[in-house]
């Protein structure tokens, strides 16, 4: 599950087109859409679109309990039994499949099977927390961070909502929950970079103030350009909170190769090992130009994912880690299609 993705320069250069991909009459794959390209070097990313299978074993062995996303969310809060994986599937060139069906999907919890009690595909409402690197060395960045924030907001559900934490010596909540993704944007004009970076201490608070949040579907954007070099909380501690929110983590580092410090070199691994778990993943750029592309990107990735929810076969009362992993089940020629998701909860002890 480990993966860092390196967005290269030449991908900017992709400009606007569609590509019929014509197969065999079990699925039909379309590119359905690219990013508008902008003078700023922004990436065109594109969506992958696959007609499912009309019939299938799951597909009539299983009732749904909800099909729209913002009901099943509110299905799931009521049923605590019931676990919630959201899954992002790409294909090899970083596009968003979409159009895939429940019985395209088998989830296991260690290695035992489980039933997917209920599936959506629908652009559900996410609750937002935005951390956002002001320390010193992001003084000739804080332009392109502006416009990577409005790229991200841009593409919102217009129920989401947003909090903005930034952070330098220490962490500040600047904007509480809100669903106007404008008033984020207008506290970003006022923002002068100086300082360390308390990096952990950010993405302790995140995760604390999600726990307020409206939505069960909730995500973290972290923007930094450094490791972390004034933090209070552990390594340990973060990781661990982490795991236990149910809150997908998301970073955009851009790291300067050339500064000979501990933190620049381990900024890279230390966002990884705290993203992918969640089911986020950590993009490392080598152009501080493409951070807008990439912003876009990530949330275009909160748009297009598909909720699965299931029962564990023995719901477990142990406060244990508890393993899943989702597989795609498609012909053997889409292979190179990937899912991602959280790895595990934590179970509720007695």
């Amino acid at each position: 599950m480990r993966q860092t993705v390196k967005i290269m320069p030449g991908l900017r250069e992709v400009s606007k087109r569609l590509v019929p991909v014509f197969l065999h009459s079990l699925l039909n794959v379309t590119i359905a859409s690219l990013f508008t390209l902008a003078s700023t070097g922004q990436t065109g990313l594109n969506d992958v679109h696959i007609k499912p299978r009309e019939k299938g074993p799951a597909a009539s062995s299983i009732a749904p309990i909800k099909e729209i996303g913002g009901a099943l969310l509110h299905v799931i809060k009521a049923d605590a039994n019931l676990v919630l994986v959201p899954v992002s599937v790409t294909d090899g060139m970083e596009r968003f499949v979409k159009g895939l069906s429940r019985d395209n999907f088998q989830v296991y919890e260690g290695k035992t099977p489980q039933q997917i009690r209920s599936f959506s595909s629908e652009d559900a409402p996410v609750s937002v927390g935005i951390i956002m690197d002001v320390s010193g060395s992001m003084a000739n960045k804080i332009d392109r961070v502006r416009e990577a924030v409005h790229q991200f907001c841009e593409i919102a559900n217009p129920q989401d909502e947003f909090f903005l934490i930034e952070f330098s010596d220490e962490p500040h909540l600047v904007t509480d929950f809100t669903s106007s993704p404008e008033e984020v944007e207008k506290e970003l004009v006022f923002t002068h970079p100086k300082g360390r970076t308390s990096l952990l201490d950010a993405i302790y608070l995140g995760l604390g103030k999600m726990k307020e949040a409206k939505y069960q579907k909730r995500a973290l954007l972290v923007i930094s350009d450094g490791g972390d070099n004034h933090s209070r909380y552990p390594e340990k501690e973060v990781k661990a909170a982490a795991l236990e929110s149910d809150v997908m983590i998301y970073s955009i580092g851009t790291f300067d190769r050339y500064v000979p410090t501990a933190e620049e070199v381990l900024g890279p691994q230390l966002l990884s090992e705290i993203t992918e778990p969640t089911g986020g993943r950590a993009f490392t750029l080598q152009n501080v130009n493409e951070m807008p592309a990439v912003a876009h990107h990530i949330g275009t990735e909160l748009r297009t994912q598909y909720v699965l929810a299931y029962r564990p076969n023995e719901t477990p009362r142990d406060g244990k880690w508890h393993r899943i992993k989702v597989k795609l089940r498609l012909p053997g020629k889409f292979s190179y299609f990937r899912a991602r998701f959280r790895t595990g909860y934590y179970a509720r002890g007695e």
